[in-house]
């Protein structure tokens, strides 16, 4: 199973505050224990959302809204994606990890990322193949 663990924004993350020497240290403990467990298939941060865009899909049009977004408890400050036997292993390595946040309330969400399997008969065989021959061709890069 895989989750993604997200780390919300504040406003610290949005007002570009790069982390210090300790937590980028502490983060990289963090990132090389779940390495060493065998969990972490990838994990980083994200730059503000003043760097980003929306794209808003209204029937056919394509609406983009450049950054910066107002409600910094809905963003995304960066993540981690991990591979474990359940959601509550995945819930005990968000646990595990130092505040992303120091000094300030932060919060990692974690949500379980689908699987082929999940989709059932709605996944044919043609899907599952086109599925396959992209996964190959991300992974040969």
């Amino acid at each position: 199973m895989r989750f993604l663990m997200i780390v919300k924004a504040n406003k610290d993350s949005e007002a570009g505050v790069l982390p210090g020497p300790e937590l980028l240290s502490a983060m990289g403990k963090f990132n090389e224990e779940m390495a060493k467990a065998g969990v972490l298939v990838d994990g980083m941060g994200l730059q503000s959302s003043a760097k980003g865009a929306r794209v808003k899909f209204t029937g056919e049009r394509r609406i983009v809204t450049d950054g910066p977004f107002a409600e910094t408890k809905e963003l995304i400050a960066g993540f981690w994606i991990i591979q474990v036997k359940s959601r509550q292993e995945a819930i005990e390595w968000a646990k595990r990890s130092l505040n992303p946040h120091p000094g300030h309330e932060s919060e990692i969400e974690v949500r379980q990322v689908f699987e082929a399997e999940d989709f059932g008969p709605n996944l044919t065989p043609e899907v599952k193949e086109q599925e396959e021959r992209i996964r190959a061709q991300v992974a040969s890069r």
